[in-house]
């Protein structure tokens, strides 16, 4: 699974400004006395109370407000701040600038995994659902795929602008805008940058007026300063836990653990479980998604059987291992290791299957039963496995 990071609108703003989009002021607020000073501070008029969350739909929801005093952006704020958001609560607000909208656009450029390629998406209708756009007025989308080594060239930008439908005044103020988004795009190492709407106000300016941005985690050695965009306040803590241990995982919400090697072994081990449950009382469905990866050593299982022990929702953990890269014994010496930490904190341990298989698996499975670790059963087949973790957690 690729490391993505999604950044809140705010974020996204400051990265447009850093590298010359144009945007309007903005101020996060996190109480509706902030939200007042900030409305007071940016002095316009008008200010718009928007809540930050990384979902869309803020709009429909009430998560996005007019305001046109101090006051009233106090009160907008303290209407939207632990608002439910398709499932995520608003911490925060972001207090902007009003703007006069003439017209709203889109423009986002992402990555197009299946060409390995960059996609660069425009419309002259923004401020609307671009799925939606897209599959029941697919002609009014402009897509153009394009080469990392060719970039976002004056060409390319101006013809999309006029295949979209714009006159000559407006593609020579938009062709800059795209190329500076295309600089972010580039120059932070994202996967996506989106924005919607893009608007044209009253006086002709171009303004970025809603930011998406995600970025490749996995390009987090060129940016350190990118560790400071990641909200751990809004990160699971065992994610969090996970992520400090280098650990790719994923809470879930059932109550069987999963670890194995290598994402698609770990995705077939959730299918498995999961249809492995669908015949019990409570029905047991993962809990998680954890791979070790290739060449894990003792610790890294170690590590990983730690982080889901921690979850008080599992009840018990597959631990399905093919060995290639990763050695078998590796594995046992790991789940060894990690009874021992448990033992030593006075922590119980939960019902544990291993199913290994593989490189030294014979090696492991004798590892694992000299132990003769309390709760633990080695399964052969997978299916197996997976139907005894699911009754365990019954």
């Amino acid at each position: 699974m690729e490391a993505e990071v999604d950044l809140y609108e705010y974020q996204a703003r400051d990265l447009f400004e850093a590298h010359g989009v144009p945007t309007l002021k903005g101020i996060v607020a996190t109480s509706a006395v902030q939200a007042e000073e900030a409305a007071t501070k940016l002095g316009t008029p008008v200010v718009v109370v928007k809540a930050q969350i990384k979902t869309g739909g803020r709009g429909k929801a009430g998560g996005v407000k007019l305001a046109h005093s101090p006051a009233e952006a106090a009160e907008k704020a303290n209407e939207i701040l632990g608002l439910k958001i398709k499932g995520h609560t608003v911490r925060k607000v972001m207090v902007a600038e009003g703007a006069d909208i003439a017209e709203e656009y889109y423009f986002s450029i992402l990555l197009d995994r299946t060409k390995r390629r960059y996609l660069a998406m425009l419309s002259k209708e923004g401020g609307v659902e671009i799925e939606k756009l897209a599959e029941e007025r697919p002609d009014a989308l402009i897509k153009r795929s394009f080469s990392p080594l060719d970039g976002m060239t004056d060409t390319l930008a101006r013809d999309m602008a006029y295949e979209a439908g714009f006159d000559e005044g407006d593609v020579a103020k938009l062709v800059p805008v795209f190329k500076k988004l295309y600089t972010v795009y580039t120059e932070e190492d994202a996967t996506l940058v989106e924005v919607n709407p893009l608007v044209k106000t009253s006086s002709g300016e171009i303004i970025a007026l809603d930011g998406k941005v995600t970025l490749d985690d996995n390009a987090q050695f060129r940016h350190p300063e990118h560790r400071d965009l990641q909200d751990h306040g809004a990160t699971d803590p065992l994610e969090l836990k996970a992520q400090k241990m280098g650990l790719n995982y994923v809470k879930l919400d059932g109550s069987v653990g999963v670890i194995g090697n290598g994402a698609g072994l770990v995705m077939s081990t959730l299918d498995v479980v999961a249809y492995a449950g669908e015949d019990l009382a409570s029905q047991p469905k993962p809990a998680n998604f954890l791979d070790i990866g290739g060449g894990a050593n003792a610790e890294v299982m170690a590590n990983g059987l730690e982080v889901i022990l921690s979850d008080p929702q599992v009840k018990s953990v597959f631990v399905n291992v093919f060995g290639g890269i990763t050695a078998c014994d590796e594995v046992a010496k790991g789940i060894v290791q990690a009874y021992k930490i448990l033992d030593s904190e006075g922590i119980e341990p939960k019902p544990l299957v291993v199913r290994l298989d593989g490189n030294n698996a014979e090696l492991g499975r004798s590892i694992l039963n000299d132990a003769h670790l309390p709760k633990l059963e080695q399964v052969e087949t997978m299916d197996a496995a997976a139907r005894r973790a699911a009754e365990l957690a019954n």
